[in-house]
């Protein structure tokens, strides 16, 4: 947040920074080179002038002269001062620069050829006149690249000075040309021609010069072109034009043109001078707007770290402790709170939604103050939750407990009518109506363990694990298809008995509901080092490798029961029956398919048994308090009021092991009535003796 703002003002002093200092490093570039560059290509074009003029009076005369010799001796040292000005400022120069220059330096090449020419008797005036004009347009050319102007009015005041001095370059080459054509008294038609051509193009140069100009600039101009002097020359120009011959009077064209061209000179050096001053009161105050931008511009930008640097220390310390503070409630006290108000305690709700404490500026109070708000609406959401929970929980209970009771009524009941009962229909009918009261018995017991609390059926003392299972196996409407292996004598402490029942009792009951109904659904059991195992297998179409892991993390770590979540209603009840006595339960695929529950049970609530005897054929066992199976089955004695089944119990180790006897045709009305009525009669009153002695034993 403050980083962005810091980061525009540096990248904005930046930018007003460059500006200034590009302006003030052009200035100083463009100052280095008029004082290197500048200077000596100026001397240079004045002796390459002087130059010109003597080469002329050389062509006219036929014979060299000394003053020649000389003026080329001086042209050669000024262009040897220009070449190595040039090297040296060869960092300093631009692009648009370049061009020009090695304009310059391609035409200075060609001085020695001008020279071999001249000296040789190649070359004519005019000829000669050219050649030296091309190298002096090129030097006037660098020329408008090189003046430093460091104002868009310098600058035009300095492109206009540049223009009388082309002008005045038109002079020199006019008085050049009549100097020379004077010592032979004419003209030639080329000449009369260049003359015109150069007469034209300084009036044209005067003329643009003087407009660029400013009025206190251009008023010593004005005055030199109404002088005497100016006029005596514009006389004798014209008159040249006009006849096509040098002047009469060479003292007066000479004494003439001599003022003008010495006028010329002051003039310029003191308009240079003038524009001298302005550019360097303009570097000057670029220098100071270059340390001012800079100067106050990296004050401004040192006190905006430090203050953004103070007050995002400040921000950041106020911002980590409503972080701080928020992560507290989120991930400490409300969790802490739910977990408390889950296991029923009582919570003040003044206490647990204080306000958070932080101090800062008004904005962080305003954020406090807000997730305060949140803190206080979520603490009093979850307080009323729970106390829904809890009310529809103890609705849950009472209801279930009413139903428990109502149905322990109908037990009785129904024991009571199987008792009195002699007709093996009706008490076929009566078995089929007991078995479907424990199965509902056993769904209110799931909403009473859902509630939190216990269903209450409980055992002074142990009770063997086949017992357990084959109770469990009672309760699950098809129990038909379930098939018990062979079991090491053990028993269940008789206080886990009936929620261990339970607990089996919903894995077979899942087990035949999602398994096909023509399969079998094998439970089997074994006794190992720490405790007791028992695996109920189906062979359904098994689950995906994720639903195994989340119902196996359901059942290590039961949830709070969700009431919108009634699908997975057995789930929850066998999480909470085996989180109430240790017992590990573990979903895991089949190896033909379905899948198997194996259910752990902890060696503390383990008792090893010995073996019983086996029963002699003639030998009736104790029968159960009640048959799940139909009328006619035959079935083994029980424990503490728990079934059990065993199939040919009652049949003798030779009958047991004996083959299958070849059936016989069946034999219509094989007994009467009386005769089918008084054995069942008989073996109510054998059933009524069982359950008896079954009582007599529990209350032992």
């Amino acid at each position: 947040m403050l980083l962005l703002p810091l980061l525009s003002l540096s990248a904005l002093w930046g930018f007003v920074l460059n500006l200034t200092v590009s302006d003030g490093w052009s200035l100083l570039r463009g100052e280095s080179l008029y004082q290197t560059v500048g200077v000596t290509s100026t001397e240079l074009g004045v002796q390459l002038q002087a130059e010109r003029e003597r080469t002329l009076l050389k062509l006219t005369h036929g014979e060299p002269s000394a003053e020649l010799g000389e003026q080329r001796a001086r042209t050669d040292a000024a262009l040897h001062d220009f070449r190595e000005s040039v090297r040296e400022a060869e960092r300093n120069l631009t692009d648009d620069m370049r061009t020009p220059l090695n304009t310059v330096q391609a035409e200075l090449s060609r001085l020695h050829a001008i020279r071999t020419g001249v000296d040789g008797g190649f070359s004519t005036r005019m000829l000669d006149l050219s050649e030296y004009n091309r190298l002096l347009d090129a030097m006037y050319r660098f020329y408008d690249h090189l003046a430093p102007a460091p104002e868009l009015a310098i600058y035009q005041q300095v492109t206009a000075l540049q223009t009388m001095s082309n002008a005045h370059e038109y002079l020199l080459r006019e008085h050049a040309l009549v100097q020379a054509a004077q010592l032979d008294g004419r003209l030639t038609e080329g000449e009369t021609t260049a003359f015109t051509e150069y007469a034209s193009s300084r009036k044209f140069l005067h003329a643009r010069g003087q407009a660029g100009l400013e009025v206190e600039l251009r008023q010593p101009y004005a005055d030199l072109f109404k002088s005497e002097e100016f006029l005596t020359f514009a006389t004798m120009e014209a008159r040249i034009i006009r006849t096509g011959a040098p002047p009469p009077d060479t003292a007066r064209w000479n004494d003439a043109v001599g003022k003008v061209i010495a006028e010329f000179d002051r003039i310029s050096g003191q308009i240079s001078a003038e524009l001298g001053g302005r550019a360097a009161d303009a570097a000057t105050a670029t220098r100071i707007q270059i340390g001012v931008a800079g100067g106050v511009g990296l004050v401004a930008v040192l006190a905006s770290i430090i203050i953004s640097v103070r007050f995002g220390r400040r921000l950041g310390a106020e911002l980590a402790g409503l972080r701080s503070a928020a992560v507290e409630m989120s991930q400490r006290r409300l969790p802490d709170l739910v977990r408390r108000l889950s296991k029923g305690e009582e919570i003040d709700v003044t206490e647990e939604a204080k306000p958070i404490a932080v101090t800062g500026s008004a904005e962080i109070s305003d954020v406090a103050g807000a997730f305060g708000a949140v803190q206080d609406t979520a603490v009093r959401a979850a307080v009323g939750q729970a106390a829904l929970r809890h009310g529809l929980g103890q609705v849950f209970l009472n209801l279930a407990r009413r139903k428990q009771g109502l149905l322990h009524r109908q037990l009785a009941l129904l024991d009571g009518m199987q008792r009195r009962t002699h007709d093996p229909d009706q008490l076929e009918e009566l078995f089929r109506l007991d078995h479907l009261t424990t199965r509902m018995r056993r769904h209110a017991e799931s909403l009473i363990i859902l509630s939190g609390s216990a269903p209450g059926r409980a055992w002074r003392k142990p009770v063997p694990v086949i017992d357990v299972v084959r109770a469990a196996i009672a309760e699950v409407e098809d129990y038909t298809r379930v098939e018990v292996a062979n079991m090491p004598r053990s028993a269940i402490d008789g206080s886990a008995a009936a929620d261990l029942t339970h607990l089996i009792a919903e894995l077979v009951e899942n087990a035949t509901i999602y398994s096909p109904p023509d399969t079998a659904v094998h439970v089997r059991g074994d006794r190992v080092s720490n405790g007791y195992s028992v695996e109920v297998e189906d062979r359904g179409l098994g689950l995906q490798p994720e639903e195994y892991e989340a119902y196996n993390r359901v059942l290590r770590e039961p949830p709070e029961f969700d009431l919108a979540d009634s699908d997975r209603l057995g789930l929850f009840v066998v999480a909470k029956l085996a989180q109430r006595h240790s017992i590990n339960v573990l979903l895991r695929r089949s190896p033909f398919g379905g899948t198997t529950a194996i259910v752990f049970v902890p060696d503390r609530l383990i008792t090893d048994q010995p073996e019983l005897p086996e029963a002699k054929s003639d030998e009736l066992p104790s029968l159960p308090g009640r048959t799940r199976k139909k009328a006619l089955a035959v079935v083994s004695g029980t424990h503490a009021g728990l079934p059990r089944r065993v199939r040919q119990a009652t049949l003798s180790s030779r009958l047991k092991d004996a083959p299958p006897p070849e059936p016989e045709p069946e034999r219509k009305n094989e007994r009467s009535p009386d005769e089918v009525r008084d054995l069942f009669s008989a073996f109510q009153r054998g059933t009524e003796r069982a359950r008896e002695e079954a009582d007599e034993k529990g209350e032992a």
